[in-house]
């Protein structure tokens, strides 16, 4: 992934090991392209030509992917309504590396969304084990620094999740359209995993579709990408509280998708033959079709048993509604709303005369008239996780791999000094062979940190480190004074924020035991 700004991170996975997806552990992804194969998740650089002012996080291919993010994106350069929600666990000091995420949520919210920012206290209680002592101190630190980065909590919101009825009322809902068999398929959880964890994991969705509960929205969450099973899920279960499904179809008879895109193939083919005279294609001939131009497969012979099973009836392309869980009335009500031609049948309608997205909109508008949620799937965003200053995963554990936003100014100087980097074993193999920025930490720091929004300052770094003019030793002091300088200028900030806080209506005393 590469873009005309980017700081030459061609390759998004440098820095990273081991492939796994799991939100609560602590390995890194060793492949981010394998994202994209394996669990649907598009490149970032696809939708980036279109995003407005993009964030130079979003420029450096640092946010390398995305999950239908283009929604948002098309709300935001229409000026429609959206929203950004992110969540911070708070098990110990904010670091770096949990600025990505403030600086998602607050740049979200600075082009006009409606942004969410809470305390996964039920998460951090029920799945890591702190005390509700231990996390209230930790919540006061997270909120402070996303307040001192820029959140205006006039124009956001900002709970706990131990203390948001709605939130909880929501989960409940959610609760019952989830179940063990895939919390063991998406989690690995067992016969031994606490309920109050599963009962986490509700919630999570909950917080995930939270902003949608007072209207339909495209909402983005912005995460790393071992967050990713969180946002699957929540895409699921949002689907099944929709009132209403919204397919293309061919025929009378049910297809998944990959047989509809080869059904939708033999159609346009034929269609062609016959001068555009779509009506005069017969299931039997779709599926003559597929055998003779298709390579055999599973998708292909499900595709042609079903046609073949229709028979002559027409391949015509429609929009179907499906009934899920539409509340009493709401069938009626859609039925009537479409117009043009239709086919009405016990559990769904088949419109000829719409699209998908005016069909999508039409269900969504008669779910909402009638008390039902009509949630947009929710989008997301994943960054790279940044590499500890000692080598491998940053990590709140590990305290001399990250710096803490409430570190003293000196010791992020002290750390950044002591960092690991890129350089070779002698300055004068570096003047010769170069560095390896991609490689280094220290640059990384650069990147993602401390050259702000200013591309040409970390090109400029990155060109000289790979061309030999830039040694480690005053890089690291370069970087170093940056880091002091950043921290003082932070926590003199977070302290002026401190009276905001306490006028928020936030408890960061709970009372449990």
């Amino acid at each position: 992934m590469t873009q005309d700004t980017d700081t030459h991170t061609d390759d998004p996975a440098a820095g990273a090991d081991d492939l796994a997806i799991d939100p609560w552990g602590s390995s890194t992804i060793e492949d981010y392209r394998s994202l994209f194969e394996e669990f649907g998740i598009e490149a970032f650089d696809e939708v980036l030509p279109d995003v407005p002012s993009p964030h130079y996080l979003m420029r450096r291919a640092i946010i390398f992917g995305h999950r239908d993010y283009r929604r948002v994106v098309e709300a935001m350069a229409a000026d429609e309504p959206f929203a950004a929600l992110s969540g911070f666990m708070p098990t110990g000091d904010p670091h770096i590396g949990h600025k990505l995420v403030f600086d998602e949520l607050i740049w979200h919210q600075r082009r006009g969304g409606d942004t969410y920012a809470l305390i996964a206290d039920l998460e951090a209680h029920s799945a890591r084990g702190l005390s509700w002592m231990e996390i209230d101190e930790h919540a006061e630190d997270y909120l402070l620094s996303l307040l001192a980065f820029g959140f205006d909590p006039e124009e956001g919101t900002i709970y706990r999740q131990s203390t948001n009825r709605r939130l909880q009322d929501l989960a409940f809902e959610l609760g019952i359209e989830a179940n063990f068999s895939e919390f063991e398929a998406i989690y690995g959880f067992s016969g031994e995993t606490d309920v109050s964890h599963m009962q986490s994991v509700v919630t999570q969705a909950a917080d995930i579709l939270y902003p949608q509960l007072d209207e339909p929205k495209p909402t983005v969450i912005p995460v790393g990408p071992d967050q990713d099973p969180h946002i699957r899920l929540t895409r699921d279960l949002a689907a099944r509280m929709r009132a209403f499904g919204v397919t293309r179809a061919y025929a009378s008879f049910e297809a998944e998708a990959d047989e509809r895109e080869l059904i939708a193939a033999a159609h346009a083919a034929l269609s062609a033959e016959a001068g555009g005279a779509d009506d005069l294609v017969r299931c039997v001939e779709a599926a003559n079709w597929l055998e003779r131009e298709v390579e055999p497969s599973e998708t292909r012979e499900a595709a042609i048993t079903k046609l073949e099973a229709a028979g002559k009836e027409p391949v015509r392309p429609r929009v179907r509604f499906l009934v899920r869980n539409a509340p009493d009335g709401a069938f009626e009500a859609l039925i009537e709303a479409i117009d043009g031609e239709k086919r009405v049948f016990d559990e769904h309608v088949d419109a000829y005369e719409m699209d998908k997205d005016q069909a999508e909109e039409l269900a969504r508008a008669v779910e909402v008239e009638h008390g039902g949620f009509g949630f947009v799937p929710p989008s997301s965003i994943y960054h790279r996780f940044m590499t500890g200053l000692t080598g491998g995963k940053m990590s709140s554990s590990v305290p001399a791999s990250h710096i803490s936003l409430l570190d003293d100014p000196e010791d992020g100087y002290d750390k950044v000094r002591a960092a690991t980097t890129g350089g070779r074993e002698t300055a004068e193999e570096q003047r010769d062979l170069g560095g390896r920025p991609d490689q280094c930490p220290v640059y990384e720091l650069y990147a993602y940190l401390l050259a702000g929004d200013d591309d040409a300052y970390a090109e400029t770094i990155y060109d000289e480190c790979a061309g030999g003019e830039r040694l480690c030793g005053g890089c690291k002091t370069e970087a170093a004074e940056a880091m002091e300088d950043f921290l003082a200028d932070h926590q003199q900030r977070r302290e002026e924020m401190r009276d905001v806080l306490a006028d928020l209506d936030v408890d960061l005393d709970t009372q449990r035991p």
